[in-house]
């Protein structure tokens, strides 16, 4: 396998190839994108699952991978964590200067909106600290 298909041959060059999201087809471009390496549509944050390490195209999957979370690095700089929908493989993507801020926003928020549990217990574990100190509200 020659050329852009060999597996490797994004891991020292740039990836700046225009596609068609999978999931909203957006046509993206790689102008805008802040790096060499556009790896997810910057409209829904999805990607397709075609590597396990950046840059080698060596996943044979091909299934969505859907932003599931964000992370925070060390500088700053915000990364987006994928899952595929085939295989449940977990991925991280570096946020993208163009990504839609207001998704990147819903998926940062989603566990604080849809928490494991009733968000009326908050309200109950509230009053219930306040009365085991004796405060009344």
């Amino acid at each position: 396998m020659n050329g852009k298909n060999a597996k490797g041959y994004y891991v020292n060059r740039d990836c700046n190839e225009c596609f068609t999201c999978k999931v909203c087809n957006y046509f993206v471009t790689p102008e805008g994108a802040g790096s060499g390496h556009r790896n997810h549509c910057p409209n829904c944050l999805s990607s397709l699952h075609v590597e396990y390490k950046p840059g080698r195209r060596n996943a044979n999957c091909g299934g969505i991978m859907e932003a599931i979370g964000v992370w925070v690095k060390k500088n700053g700089e915000w990364a987006i964590i994928h899952r595929c929908k085939e295989c449940g493989a977990l991925n991280q993507n570096r946020s993208a200067a163009d990504d839609n801020p207001m998704k990147l926003m819903s998926v940062a928020l989603k566990p604080l909106c849809e928490p494991p549990f009733p968000l009326e217990r908050i309200k109950d574990l509230i009053d219930d600290m306040y009365n085991r100190n004796g405060i009344h509200t």
